[in-house]
C-alpha cells in the first residue's frame, strides 16, 4: 500500500476511534465502539442523541481535538450528521490549520 494512502487511512481510523470513545464515554451511548456504524445518523432515530447532546458534542470535540473553535460545527448541523461527516470536517480542519 502506498505510504500516503496508508497515512490517510490511519488518520481517519484514529479520528473515528476517538469520536466513538467520546460518544460512549462522555455522552453515554450504550454500545461498543465496533457497533457504532460511521454512517449511521447520530441524532434522533440513529443513535438517539438530541439537541442538548449536539451542544455537548461540539464542546467535547473541540476539547478532545484541541480546537480553538470550529465554526462549521456551530453553524452547519450537516457536519454532525454521522461519524463520517464529523470525521470529514475534523480532518479537513486539521489540513487547513497545518
Amino acid at each position: 500500500m502506498d505510504a500516503a494512502l496508508k497515512a490517510v487511512i490511519d488518520e481517519r481510523r484514529e479520528v473515528l476511534d476517538r469520536l466513538r470513545r467520546l460518544l460512549i464515554d462522555e455522552l453515554g451511548v450504550d454500545r461498543e465502539p465496533a457497533e457504532l456504524d460511521a454512517d449511521a445518523p447520530l441524532f434522533f432515530a440513529g443513535l438517539g442523541l438530541d439537541s442538548l447532546d449536539a451542544v455537548e458534542l461540539v464542546y467535547l470535540v473541540q476539547e478532545a481535538f484541541e480546537l480553538p473553535r470550529m465554526p462549521d460545527l456551530d453553524s452547519d448541523v450537516s457536519t454532525m450528521r454521522t461519524l463520517n461527516s464529523l470525521a470529514d470536517e475534523l480532518i479537513a480542519w486539521r489540513r487547513r490549520s497545518a
